[in-house]
């Protein structure tokens, strides 16, 4: 059987690095470390295993603004191309992208596997660059749809109650990328949010991280068919490591404590929601907020 699996810890890493470099640097002449760049810290890293711990596939995703993510250093061993083994890479790659609310998504491909990629959709630009004065390259892009159609109306609803009622979340531009009831994701603009040092203001992570657990509070209440004011009650956050690109805030039913259905029992409900902020798949920061739910005009 073989996995798609993001790489868990140092030794995969390495042997996820080497094989990139075996085959899409080595072969050129450069040397180890010539297959990174800048963007490794932020970005979302897969590859393919078999059941023997074989590496047969590598691919990287990573955002160049908070609606638009590039793929880049994909690579299938010779022997095992033609196999759906890219196919398999790329729907994970852009299900990621997806998650964390991509509406497009762009790559450079050598000339040998436009075919491919145009199979998959991808729209054929222009000729993009010549790598070590020999492998020609064009650009490709792809509209993305969306992960949660039949939660839009709902997902348009808070987006639109942020922005009416709270103007710093619509200047931060925080959006929804994805809510399915069992997890929940969101973003803001990388631009609007940098501080002096380049990442992301301590206060914007802050405020996105609240809105986040906010949100899950009203998406249960609308689930419920409750009604209530929503109120942040404690919130505290402890900041890990600096948040470079587009940060997703994330967080899930298994970090969450609270019923809404509470609110017409005790005339009151109380949540205690863990957020999670990510760089690339890294934890940057956690966040935990505790909300309360009162009756409205009470």
């Amino acid at each position: 059987m073989i996995e798609c699996i993001a790489p868990r810890n140092k030794t995969e890493f390495e042997l996820y690095y080497n094989f990139r470099w075996k085959m899409l640097r080595e072969p050129w002449q450069q040397t180890p470390g010539s297959e990174k760049d800048t963007f490794e810290d932020q970005a979302i890293h897969r590859f393919l295993i078999d059941e023997n711990n074989i590496i047969l596939g590598v691919g990287r995703l990573h955002f160049t603004s908070q609606y638009h993510a590039q793929i880049r250093y994909m690579a299938v061993k010779a022997e095992q191309q033609g196999q759906g083994l890219g196919k398999q890479l790329i729907a994970e790659l852009e299900y990621q992208a997806l998650l964390r609310g991509a509406d497009t998504l762009t790559l450079n491909a050598r000339q040998s596997a436009v075919k491919f990629y145009q199979s998959l959709g991808y729209q054929l630009g222009e000729q993009s660059h010549v790598l070590y004065g020999e492998i020609v390259h064009f650009s490709m892009s792809k509209k993305l749809g969306t992960l949660s159609e039949n939660k839009t109306h709902v997902i348009d609803e808070l987006q639109s109650t942020w922005h009416k009622t709270i103007p710093l979340s619509k200047s931060m531009n925080i959006a929804i990328c994805h809510y399915d009831e069992e997890s929940m994701i969101t973003h803001c603009d990388p631009e609007f949010n940098k501080n002096l040092h380049n990442t992301m203001f301590a206060g914007s992570i802050y405020t996105l991280a609240t809105l986040t657990g906010w949100g899950w509070v009203y998406f249960q209440l609308h689930k419920d068919k409750c009604q209530g004011d929503i109120v942040l009650a404690e919130g505290s956050i402890k900041y890990m490591a600096p948040i470079t690109g587009v940060v997703a805030a994330r967080t899930s039913k298994y970090m969450v404590t609270g019923e809404s259905k509470e609110l017409q029992v005790n005339n009151k409900a109380r949540f205690s929601i863990e957020v999670e902020l990510l760089s690339g798949e890294k934890v940057a920061a956690r966040f935990t907020g505790n909300y309360v739910v009162i009756p409205k005009n009470k």
